[in-house]
């Protein structure tokens, strides 16, 4: 009898692997763990071969199959599960055990229900007919001819099917990550410890003008200048060695699986397509200079979730859960600091998506959805272009940038335009905002040797901010080369207040006031 028992699991399993698709768990000598997702609710059937003798004894076990159900819920796609539990034995517990075929649930986060059904020769029949009920497929009993040899020779046979299923299963899961070798990871991580070392020893790299020379994201050379390999140059620099250091320790391990999972090739694609969306997005919603691989980063998040959209039970199996919560988090986080660049990190997250779709994963091919997704990434990164042009131009802040810009570049008529433009269309500027312009402009002013015009600027600039150190200073200049020394002295004095140890000040206030300061 046991022998015809165990053959009637194994066939059991046989048939639920076969027509009707469930996967296999896991299986010993006596027990087989079988599961499908049907919507949103997980079925798994539990076959096992042993009898009890008491109803205790069966509830013991019952307890032990919810445990079990809880340590492997990640291995469950569904968000809910429901528990065949089978129990095929010649005989029932000897006590009344009906009450356990009545559903079970568990109090637990996802909802778990479990019916147990007990394949003995008295009822078997009923059983069989009530399991096929509760997980909809036909199921045929053994027949009653077949010999212990067959029955012998049947079980080795579903053993060996089984095996084969589940190592099948497991191959192809591993096989998804060894598509390439983290090479290209471990160049970028070399190529951008070489360039923050260059950063240092050339100004340091939390200094605007070093990082702007080196080609960070400086939204005015890109429009006057049509600098747009900034776009890209900017995803190798960092603002400090934390930025340097956070966004490495990401580059190494977000890098190493999208590599193993894409291959090389389609990883330089995805990392610079994603890092070229999210700088086109910072661009387009961030005035500020920036830098730093976090548009391409988050594009490898983006990978990742597609990833997740191919492959769904293996991406919750394995990093599912986990990627989604780092994304949220970073995302919060993101909304909470504003020196954070969202704008790249959205856009590239969004761009590492759809290059993730472009390339498609190995040994996937979508011909249609590829090229449709290459089409959107086209018109993705073209309206960032034409929406951050219009939006910058349009923007206080940029002009102020772009002032500094054209102050620099010597084009001192260009700035003045620029700033009297702005100060007569836009009645409501920010204070702090207008004071920078006035400044500017005041700097021009004194280029073209308008002194007169210079001095109303920044007698304005320090009256809208009176902690504006630059605009005292420059104002004591220009008053001391007049002759008008009260004046100078005034504006001296409070840029030596405001900002007591800057040397130029220091020497300034000497030598206006005639005072020498410890």
């Amino acid at each position: 009898m046991e022998l015809e028992e165990k053959y009637r699991m194994y066939d059991l399993a046989y048939q639920l692997t076969g027509a009707a698709d469930f996967e296999v768990l896991d299986f010993s000598d006596n027990e087989i763990w079988l599961t499908r997702k049907s919507g949103k609710v997980s079925k798994v059937v539990r076959l096992y071969h042993g009898g009890f003798d008491w109803k205790n004894h069966m509830k013991n076990d019952i307890a032990q199959v919810f445990q079990k159900i809880k340590s492997i819920k990640r291995l469950l796609r569904g968000k809910q599960i429901e528990i065949h539990n089978v129990y095929i034995a010649t005989y029932a517990p000897v006590d009344d055990w009906e009450i356990l075929k009545k559903p079970m649930q568990l109090q637990d986060k996802h909802q778990i229900k479990m019916y147990v059904y007990y394949l003995s020769d008295q009822e078997r029949n009923d059983e069989l007919q009530r399991l096929q009920s509760a997980i909809e497929i036909k199921l045929q009993d053994i027949p009653a001819s077949i010999s212990e040899e067959e029955m012998s020779k049947g079980i080795d046979y579903y053993l060996k099917q089984l095996a084969e299923d589940k190592n099948r299963k497991q191959q192809e899961m591993e096989n998804l990550f060894t598509n390439g070798r983290p090479m290209f990871t471990y160049i970028l991580l070399a190529v951008n410890l070489l360039v923050f070392a260059l950063l240092s020893i050339s100004g340091g790299s939390t200094s605007t003008e070093t990082l702007i020379r080196f080609g960070a994201k400086y939204n005015p050379a890109i429009i006057e200048n049509g600098q747009w390999w900034r776009i890209v140059s900017s995803m190798f620099l960092h603002i400090g060695v934390l930025h340097l250091a956070m966004n490495m320790l990401a580059v190494y391990y977000l890098g190493a699986i999208v590599e193993r999972l894409f291959g090389t090739a389609r990883f330089i694609l995805i990392y610079f397509l994603a890092g070229i969306g999210g700088g086109l997005a910072s661009f387009a919603f961030t005035e500020n200079i920036s830098a730093g691989a976090s548009g391409a980063l988050f594009g490898l998040f983006g990978s990742l979730l597609f990833f997740g959209v191919i492959h769904k039970k293996i991406f919750f199996q394995t990093i599912g859960m986990n990627l989604l919560v780092i994304i949220g988090i970073n995302i919060l986080f993101g909304l909470m600091a504003p020196q954070i660049d969202n704008g790249a990190h959205m856009g590239g997250l969004l761009a590492g998506f759809i290059a993730s779709a472009v390339v498609h994963l190995p040994g996937k091919r979508a011909a249609l959805m590829q090229i449709l997704a290459l089409i959107l990434y086209v018109l993705f990164t073209a309206g960032l272009v034409s929406y951050g042009v219009n939006h910058n131009i349009t923007s206080p802040a940029y002009q102020l940038m772009n002032t500094q810009l054209l102050n620099d570049d010597g084009k001192y008529e260009a700035v003045i335009d620029a700033v009297t433009t702005e100060l007569t269309k836009d009645d409501d500027l920010d204070s702090d905002l207008e004071s920078q312009l006035l400044f500017q402009r005041s700097y021009a002013y004194i280029q073209l040797g308008k002194i007169n015009p210079a001095i109303d600027d920044l007698e304005h600039s320090a009256e809208l901010n009176k902690q504006f150190t630059e605009a005292h200073y420059n104002l004591a200049i220009l008053y001391a080369e007049k002759g008008n020394e009260k004046e100078a002295a005034r504006h001296i004095r409070t840029a030596y207040q405001l900002t007591p140890d800057e040397q130029d000040i220091r020497r300034m206030y000497e030598q206006i006031t005639g005072q020498t300061v410890e």
